[in-house]
C-alpha cells in the first residue's frame, strides 16, 4: 500500500505558457499520459465495480498509458482494504490513503506528486458518462486547452436528476458569476482535467480542501488568462448519494466570500502567473468595459461580500426560529433583521452613502426590496411544501438558499437603480469591509 505523502519543493514548475505534448513523449514512453484520479471516502459498495468500468474503457478506447489512482481519504469501512485489492490484481491502478477527509485536499496530494502530463478525475459513481472522458482530456493534450471540465448546463447536455439538485446547481453557478465574474458554467461537475505544468502553478494558490476546491481553481485559472474548455456531458444523478447539500452550500458560500476578499484586495495577486501561462489579460475590475458601467464591479464584490454575510446570518436566525414560530413565521423574522442590517451595510459600505440624509427613505425603500425576498423565499417554500412534502429541515433550507440567491441579484439592480441611485462609492485600496 502506498501512503501518499507531499515533498516540501512537490509545486516547483518550469515558467513559460504550456505547450503541445510531444509526439515522443505520448506514443514513445509507457510512463502514464494520464492520470484519473478517484477521491473516495466510505465508497466500499461503489469502488469496484466503478474502477474496474473505468479500466474497461481507458483500455478500449485510450491510445495511451494511463493510470487510475484511487485516493482513499479516512474512510472507516472496507474502501482501502477494496483499494488495495484493486492495486494488486490491475496494473494500472495504484491506491493510495490520506489520513484526513476532504476532496480538494485528496485532489491536491495526488495531483501534486502526479509525473502524468495529463491529470483529471471524476466521481466514483461515474455519473458522468465515461465517453465523454476522450473529449474532455483530448484539448490539454493537443495544446489547445489548460483546463477542461464537464458541463452539465450546456444546451446539448443530457441530465438526469431531481429539481432540488437542478435548481441548486443553477443557482450556485448563477452566484459565481453575479459575485466572482465566473466565465465557465458548471463548478462542481465531477469530471476534470488540468495539464500537470498547469496544476503545479496553480495548486499552491488553492487553500480549500472540501467541495469549493473546484471552483477555486477554476476562478484562479480564469483570472490567470488561462483557457477552459467546456465538454457537454450526459450525467445521471446517483439517488444514493451521501453529499450534505446545506453543509457544501454553506461551505461554498464561505469560500466565495474568501475568494472574493483575497482577489479583490490583492491578497491573491495573479499578474505573475498570468504573465507566465495567461493566454489572454484579466480586465482589471474597476475598468470600464463592454458597456459596464463604471464602478459597478467593486459595488458587485461588496455587495456580494455584505450578502453572503447577510444570507448566513438569516439561515442562523432562520434554524433558531424554526422551532416557536414555524417556518414561514421564522423566514419573515429572519428576514426582517437581516435586510435592516444589509440596506445599512450597503448604504455605507457598497454605496458610499455618509450622514443621516435620506437614510429612513432608503431604509423604507430598502424594506420594499425585502418584501421581494420575502416571495420570493415564501414562494420556495410552499412549492416545496407541495412538491417535496418530506423533504425536512434540509430540504427547506436548501430551498431558502436557493431562493435567496436569486433574490440577491435582484436586490442589487434594485438597490443600484432606485434605492441608491446616484450614488457610487469611493475608490479602496485595502480589503473590503464585510457586514
Amino acid at each position: 500500500m502506498t501512503t501518499l505523502t507531499i515533498p516540501a519543493d512537490s509545486t516547483t514548475a518550469s515558467a513559460g505558457r504550456p505547450q503541445p505534448l510531444g509526439h515522443d513523449l505520448l506514443g514513445g514512453s509507457r510512463e502514464p499520459v494520464l492520470d484519473v484520479v478517484i477521491p473516495v471516502h466510505n465508497e466500499q459498495a461503489d469502488l469496484e465495480p466503478s474502477v474496474r468500468r473505468l479500466h474497461a474503457h481507458l483500455v478500449a478506447t485510450f491510445p495511451y498509458p494511463f493510470r487510475i489512482t484511487i485516493a482513499d481519504n479516512a474512510s472507516t469501512d472496507l474502501t482501502l482494504a477494496i483499494a488495495e485489492t484493486l492495486q494488486a490484481a490491475i496494473v494500472e491502478v495504484t491506491a493510495v490513503h490520506l489520513a484526513q477527509k476532504g476532496r480538494g485536499r485528496a485532489l491536491h496530494a495526488v495531483w501534486s506528486v502526479s509525473a502524468a502530463p495529463v491529470l483529471a478525475y471524476m466521481d466514483v459513481d461515474l455519473s458522468t458518462d465515461l465517453a465523454a472522458l476522450l473529449p474532455l482530456v483530448a484539448p490539454l493534450l493537443s495544446g489547445h486547452s489548460d483546463l477542461a471540465i464537464g458541463t452539465r448546463l450546456a444546451r446539448t447536455s443530457r441530465v438526469v436528476r431531481g429539481p432540488k439538485r437542478e435548481v441548486i446547481s443553477r443557482g450556485y453557478n448563477l452566484l459565481l458569476r453575479g459575485t466572482l465574474a465566473a466565465g465557465f458554467s458548471d463548478a462542481q461537475c465531477g469530471f476534470k482535467a488540468i495539464r500537470r505544468d498547469v496544476a503545479q502553478r496553480l495548486l499552491p494558490l488553492v487553500t480549500d480542501t472540501g467541495w469549493f476546491f473546484d471552483t477555486e481553481l477554476l476562478v484562479l485559472a480564469e483570472r490567470a488568462g488561462l483557457r477552459i474548455a467546456e465538454v457537454p456531458v450526459d450525467w445521471v444523478d446517483d439517488p444514493d448519494s451521501r453529499v450534505d447539500i446545506v453543509a457544501t452550500a454553506l461551505a461554498d458560500l464561505k469560500g466565495v466570500l474568501r475568494l472574493g476578499r483575497d482577489l479583490s484586495s490583492g491578497r491573491l495577486d495573479l499578474r505573475e502567473l498570468r504573465g507566465q501561462l495567461g493566454r489572454a489579460a484579466w480586465q482589471r475590475p474597476d475598468a470600464e468595459v463592454a458597456g459596464v458601467p463604471a464602478g459597478m464591479p467593486g459595488q458587485l464584490v461588496r455587495f456580494a461580500a455584505i450578502g453572503l454575510a447577510s444570507t448566513l446570518a438569516y439561515l442562523v436566525l432562520y434554524v433558531a426560529l424554526r422551532g416557536p414560530l414555524g417556518a414561514f413565521g421564522a423566514n419573515l423574522a429572519a428576514l426582517v433583521v437581516t435586510a435592516v442590517a444589509n440596506t445599512a451595510a450597503n448604504r455605507r459600505l457598497t454605496f458610499g452613502v455618509r450622514g443621516r440624509d435620506r437614510a429612513v427613505t432608503q431604509q423604507a425603500q430598502g424594506l420594499v426590496v425585502f418584501g421581494l425576498g420575502l416571495a420570493l423565499t415564501s414562494a420556495a417554500l410552499a412549492a416545496l411544501a407541495a412538491w417535496a412534502p418530506g423533504a425536512g429541515r434540509a430540504g427547506e433550507i436548501s430551498a431558502l438558499v436557493v431562493a435567496n440567491a436569486l433574490a440577491t441579484v435582484l436586490r442589487f439592480v434594485a438597490f443600484r437603480c432606485w434605492v441608491f441611485r446616484g450614488h457610487r462609492a469611493p475608490a479602496r485600496t485595502g480589503a473590503p469591509a464585510t457586514a
